[in-house]
């Protein structure tokens, strides 16, 4: 008697895209971004990404093409990549023809061809894959050697899922609590707040050293790191001025940029 047991097949990645939620996503973000995409995030990545003009960009988890947008108005060549069909259809709706937009896994990029792309990058939404070794392996084939890779995702040292939040002491002291980072983790999140509380996605916590690990790996190697706080400004109150403070102090966003240096000889990790 044969006692081998047949092979366990792989277990699927859960899903992370945002198709069933793409109207009500489109909605938030619109033409040009949501209130945090035009007053932080995107002044941020051109600023990092350096002047698009000329350039073959390419936009990873593109949503419904926000980025591709800006970047296509300001003389790039703009390229979009996300595994949620709704919000390629929308994207497609709001954008030139000149763009092009393809339905993918950000983990498998082997349907664009090899060293295509002057830069890359991915926009609040690197938090939403998992595992990110094929996002990365999959953009360093794609980039040119000197290419650039802008990722842009909530801070993951002050906004873990779950187990952030804010404290006072008084009026006059706002805090950042944490609660867990240095272990990953994964976390239901709603995708429709306030209206479907069945509907929701999976959120990934990594601490800091996981990104640049994974990049590392492959050969895009970290020269800048930047930390935005929110633009927000509280009403006149008693608590404005602290938490005004805690926003300049507590930055929302971290966005990493990783230059592709392939066929380098690297130093054994510490």
């Amino acid at each position: 008697m044969n006692s081998r047991k047949p092979p366990v097949p792989p277990r699927k990645q859960p899903s992370t895209d945002w198709s069933e939620v793409a109207d009500w996503y489109d909605e938030l973000v619109g033409e040009s971004g949501s209130e945090y995409h035009r007053e932080v995030v995107l002044p941020g990545v051109l600023k990092l990404l350096g002047p698009p003009a000329g350039q073959n960009i390419l936009d990873i988890a593109c949503g419904q093409g926000v980025l591709c947008r800006l970047l296509h108005a300001k003389g790039a060549t703009a390229t979009g990549v996300d595994s949620a069909s709704q919000l390629i259809r929308l994207a497609r709706e709001r954008s030139d023809p000149a763009i092009k937009y393809y339905i993918g896994d950000a983990r498998d990029l082997k349907f664009i061809l090899e060293r295509r792309f002057d830069a890359a990058a991915c926009m609040l939404a690197i938090q939403n894959i998992h595992p990110i070794s094929g996002v990365f392996e999959s953009i360093q084939r794609v980039l040119v050697p000197g290419g650039r890779l802008v990722m842009v995702m909530m801070h993951p040292c002050f906004r873990g899922p779950k187990y952030t939040s804010w404290g006072w002491e008084g009026n006059t002291a706002q805090y950042r609590r944490v609660d867990r980072y240095l272990i990953p983790r994964k976390e239901p999140i709603v995708t429709h707040p306030g209206k479907d509380a069945k509907a929701y996605t999976w959120t990934f916590h990594r601490p800091l050293q996981a990104y640049i690990k994974a990049l590392r790996a492959v050969g895009l190697l970290v020269d800048a790191i930047e930390e935005w706080p929110s633009h927000k400004m509280s009403e006149a109150g008693p608590r404005a001025s602290a938490e005004n403070l805690a926003r300049k102090e507590i930055p929302m966003f971290m966005a990493i940029r990783a230059v592709a240096v392939p066929n380098v000889t690297l130093s054994p990790e510490p």
